[in-house]
């Protein structure tokens, strides 16, 4: 893939001699699959000698009841990108307004669809916080806003109130505003975030979220859209029937039925990520930016190389980063880490310990 949109660390790469990975680039609940997931997959084995079903009935009645949506304005997606691409792809915008730095599979499906991208930089004096007052300025007919809540890579995220006054400004100037919530279920107060609810309030807005982060289930790839009914009707008539396969539409199921994985989740993230985001701070020459999901945003000073060259020593200890140089609108000082278990974090500090020539 083109370096300008390659994304984390590839597990499939070669590890040091005697090691295994230990990935911090993507960003991934460590919790790992769910037992009922691990069931749920494990009994719809032998039905893989059938199509799963094409309009995932039993799932996006899940969705439905999990998020409180209506089901009619759920589009299912193989993973929170693919509806990137059908809505692109569907809708056709001729310019996309992009804040940037942001995940690049959203200019990615947007030039895949022939838009012109026009990049709104987020200041680093400012932390990289949205400027809601100078996109409106931006907006025009036909446009496209597309947003991460939360910014993937800086974590930054926009309450829900604020967005909807954005949202509304975009539709009186006939512009479409696509939505990325798919880190929003790591947050406890979630609901003062998400605009989902919005989608069919307002006619230009659609909302994506990935559900393989959350659940530990990227190799399945599985994510939903929540448009306004018409919209929804347009992605669903641009898609593949089947692009949601059967153990997903299960595993699916099951996921967002374990309450007590949620639980334990947002448990086990309120102790790490305080603790891996004080302990990183900690560090002389690092700054670290306060986390808002499982991901901690960093910036390196000259006495730690590189970004690019400060990843490759990681790698020879069998440590994943996120290098972040290759994001528009970043140099080749930023870095982003996952928040992991305790342990897999104790390894990580240490092995930035011995980057910095220090022990315990």
């Amino acid at each position: 893939m083109n370096r300008r949109f390659a994304h984390g660390g590839n597990v499939y790469d070669a590890a040091p001699a005697g090691r295994e990975w230990l990935d911090f680039s993507a960003n991934i609940n460590p919790l790992g699959l769910s037992e009922k997931v691990r069931r749920a997959i494990e009994d719809g084995i032998e039905n893989l000698v059938h199509y799963p079903d094409p309009a995932a009935r039993a799932l996006k009645q899940a969705i439905a009841e999990r998020y409180g949506v209506p089901r009619e304005k759920i589009v299912l997606g193989n993973g929170g990108a693919e509806l990137f691409y059908v809505f692109f792809h569907a809708v056709r915008p001729r310019r996309v307004l992009l804040p940037i730095p942001s995940f690049s599979e959203y200019e990615r499906a947007a030039i895949s669809a022939g838009a012109e991208i026009s990049y709104v930089a987020l200041r680093e004096e400012a932390d990289f916080r949205l400027d809601e007052r100078v996109l409106c300025t931006q907006m025009a007919a036909g446009d496209c806003l597309i947003i991460g809540n939360p910014n993937n890579p800086t974590g930054q995220m926009v309450k829900a109130d604020a967005l909807e006054k954005l949202i509304a400004e975009a539709g009186r100037k006939g512009a479409n505003v696509v939505l990325d919530e798919s880190f929003v279920d790591f947050r406890s107060d979630a609901e003062d975030f998400t605009v989902r609810s919005l989608a069919g309030v307002y006619d230009n807005l659609l909302v994506v979220q990935s559900l393989t982060k959350f659940f530990a289930i990227p190799g399945l790839r599985l994510g939903f859209a929540v448009a306004p009914p018409c919209l929804a009707e347009k992605l669903e008539a641009a898609k593949d029937p089947w692009n949601t396969n059967l153990l997903a539409q299960a595993a699916g199921v099951a996921a967002l039925g374990d309450g007590e994985y949620k639980k334990q989740t947002l448990q086990w993230l309120e102790t790490e990520r305080d603790y891996l985001f004080r302990s990183l701070a900690a560090f002389e020459g690092i700054k670290a930016y306060p986390p808002m999901v499982n991901f901690i945003f960093l910036r390196l000073s000259p006495s730690w190389g590189s970004a690019p060259a400060f990843c490759e020593r990681m790698k020879e200890e069998g440590i994943l980063l996120r290098d972040c140089s290759n994001y528009p609108g970043l140099d080749d000082t930023y870095i982003r880490v996952a928040v992991r278990k305790r342990e897999e974090n104790e390894l990580l500090l240490e092995a930035f310990r011995r980057a910095r020539g220090e022990r315990k």
